[in-house]
């Protein structure tokens, strides 16, 4: 079965969503600053959705959701141009020097600007033929990024809500199993490897 068309529409509710309610049940108060919450919550949902999709294979020998990977990670990158541009165009008016200003003095823009600008060339590396030119092993080098990009989206996130720390430290701790599932992974077969050159290594 194939499941990319059914995940793709599941990728764009959130922002039906959104838009349901910006003309029918309305945004809150502050509505500008509604539409950047949302747009950040889910730029960093699917950043954690892609990078489980190596856990789930792991964990449970499905490979189905590596395959969405690739469209999962896009759709975090589409997130966060929103998220960004809702910010610079409608919250800042496209002043550059008060965006400027904005990223300099408050650390959490600061911290999500990093992290913005660590998505910008997994995105833009993400084809096959950009895996062929850059080669396997500096395309998963370049791309290893995406934990930095997770770790600073959870970092964004604690520093902007500064009292209510519940979803973020839900995040975080999403972030840190996933991770750790990895991390466990990786050194279960790597002293696999190494026993396996004990057996059958004769000196």
């Amino acid at each position: 079965m194939n499941l990319k068309p059914v995940v793709f529409v599941l990728c764009l509710t959130p922002l039906a969503w959104l838009a349901w309610r910006a003309g029918f049940a309305g945004l809150g108060a502050n509505p500008v600053e509604t539409v950047n919450r949302f747009l950040g919550d889910w730029t960093l949902r699917f950043l954690l959705i892609t990078l489980a999709a190596t856990p789930v294979r792991l964990l449970t020998g499905w490979a189905g959701m590596v395959r969405l990977r690739r469209m999962l990670g896009l759709f975090a990158f589409a997130y966060a141009v929103l998220h960004a541009a809702n910010y610079a165009a409608v919250e800042q008016s496209l002043i550059w020097a008060d965006i400027w200003a904005d990223v300099v003095k408050r650390q959490y823009i600061t911290a999500g600007a990093l992290t913005f600008l660590m998505l910008v060339p997994l995105a833009a590396t993400s084809t096959k033929g950009m895996v062929k030119r850059l080669g396997g092993k500096r395309w998963k080098r370049l791309h290893q990024l995406v934990y930095l990009a997770a770790i600073g989206g959870v970092v964004h996130y604690l520093m902007m809500v500064k009292a209510d720390l519940l979803q973020p430290l839900i995040h975080g701790g999403i972030l840190a199993l996933l991770l750790g599932t990895r991390a466990a992974a990786h050194l279960a077969n790597t002293r696999s490897r190494q026993l396996f050159s004990r057996l059958f290594t004769f000196s």
